[in-house]
This record gives structure tokens, C-alpha cells and sequence, in this order.
């Protein structure tokens, strides 16, 4: 799984009685560390303390990687015991660069969403920055919404998940379309791209009007969702003189 520096993660161990068979409890709540995989340098000492148990051999442990971790791969190892027997599970985490600005999704509501990846790639945490400065230049700035005054993020819960759901767009069509710097698509006359058969004159020498460069139809879908009444979210009611 992919985790951007700053933000939140869940981790989820479960533990089975055979391989296919039913979910067990171990002896006693299981420890948690991480350690960085190049290098071995210890981020979470092995600890129970704040290790929830959901559910039947169920365990998690919220995680949230400092700002200034370093970028990279990340191994979190759960210890415990079975009838005396000792037992671990290993989940590997990579950790990308916090993103300056508002980002409105995360990498794990990225794979949650339905025309997503899981795992995310480890590309996705820097994409779904790149889809927020996307969403706020060609939109948000000319809309009207309530906010945090500290953040500058939304604080109704359907705008919230609108916005959510609009940058995701962005970056699963990008996964089809390619580049999202436009780059790829400056001066082609015709293109196919993966599923997607695209045509235009090639006196084009910018990549604004390439396809990555647009905003995604189903953004527009989470953006235009009837339930954002103009009491909760106004689009074009921003105007300059």
C-alpha cells in the first residue's frame, strides 16, 4: 500500500487457524513495528499500544508517517502467538512525499473509489496532488463553499466526498489517457491510448488542449452531483472585474 507522507494509514493483520480456514484470536494482542527496508533503521519500535482488535483475529493500528520521513519502501511486522507458537505477518508501505498544498483525496480512498486501483501505484499519492492544483485551477476558484479557516478544506461532508470523488476521476483517467502533463499528446493528429481513440490537427503545439489536461467527464459527474444544493457549494459564483 501507498501512504503520502503526513497522512493517515490503516493497518489490518488477521490471523487464520489454517490457510483457508477459520479467523482465530491469537494468545494476546500482537505488537507492531515498521523499519525502513534500505537500511533497517527502526521508525516504530515493536509496541501493543494503540493496536485496536476489530474483531475476531482481527488487528489494526492507525499510522500516520511523519512529514519528514524519507520517501521510500517501509516494512511493518506484526509479532504474537497461537497456542504458544509464535506468529508474524509482514505488510510492506511506501511512503511517498507530502504534496504542498490541499489535497483532497488520500491514496487509500483512491483505492476505495470505484474506477481505481489497489494497490494504489506509488505514482499515486504525487497524482492525486496534481489533480487537487488541477480541480482548484479550472474550478474550485470560481465556486463558493464553506471551509476550514486554518486548511482552507471543505467542511460539509458532500462537498467533502464531491471533491474526493472529482480528484479520484482525475487520476483514474490519467491511468487511460496517459501523461497528465499533456506532453505526451503535443502535435499527434490521431492516437490511441489504451481503450481511448483520440484525433485532432496537428498544428497543435500545446499540451492545454490534450485530453490529460481536461477535466475528467466523471469529475464533472461528482461535481455536478444534485445533492451539492447552492446553499452547500455554488459553481461560477466567483466572478473578476
Amino acid at each position: 500500500m501507498t501512504v503520502i507522507a503526513g497522512q493517515p494509514i490503516a493497518l489490518l493483520a488477521q490471523w487464520y487457524e489454517f490457510e483457508g480456514g477459520p479467523i482465530v484470536d491469537l494468545d494476546a494482542t500482537p505488537t507492531i513495528g515498521i523499519t525502513r527496508v534500505a537500511g533497517g533503521a527502526v521508525i516504530l519500535a515493536p509496541t501493543t499500544t494503540g493496536v485496536s482488535h476489530p474483531g475476531t483475529g482481527s488487528y489494526g493500528y492507525g499510522w500516520t508517517p511523519a512529514t519528514d520521513l524519507a520517501p521510500g519502501l517501509y516494512l511493518a511486522l506484526w509479532s504474537g502467538s497461537k497456542s504458544g507458537s509464535p506468529v508474524t505477518a509482514t505488510e510492506s508501505i511506501t511512503v511517498t512525499a507530502p504534496t504542498t498544498g490541499r489535497v483532497y483525496a488520500t491514496v487509500p480512498e483512491y483505492e476505495a473509489y470505484p474506477g481505481g486501483t489497489s494497490p494504489a501505484p506509488s505514482t499515486t499519492g504525487t497524482r492525486l496532488g496534481q489533480a487537487s492544483r488541477m480541480l482548484e485551477r479550472l474550478v474550485l476558484r470560481y465556486c463558493m463553499y464553506d471551509v476550514d479557516t486554518a486548511s482552507g478544506m471543505p467542511t460539509h461532508p458532500l462537498v467533502i466526498a464531491a471533491l474526493r470523488d472529482a480528484v479520484c476521476a482525475q487520476v483514474a483517467w490519467w491511468e487511460e489517457v496517459g501523461d497528465p502533463s499533456g506532453a505526451d499528446a503535443v502535435g499527434w493528429g490521431s492516437i490511441s491510448i489504451g481503450s481511448v481513440s483520440l484525433g485532432r490537427s496537428v498544428t497543435a503545439v500545446s499540451g492545454e488542449d490534450a485530453p490529460a489536461r481536461q477535466l475528467a467527464p466523471a469529475a464533472w459527474d461528482a461535481l455536478l452531483d444534485p445533492g451539492l444544493t447552492a446553499d452547500i457549494f455554488r459553481m461560477g459564483a466567483v466572478t473578476s472585474q
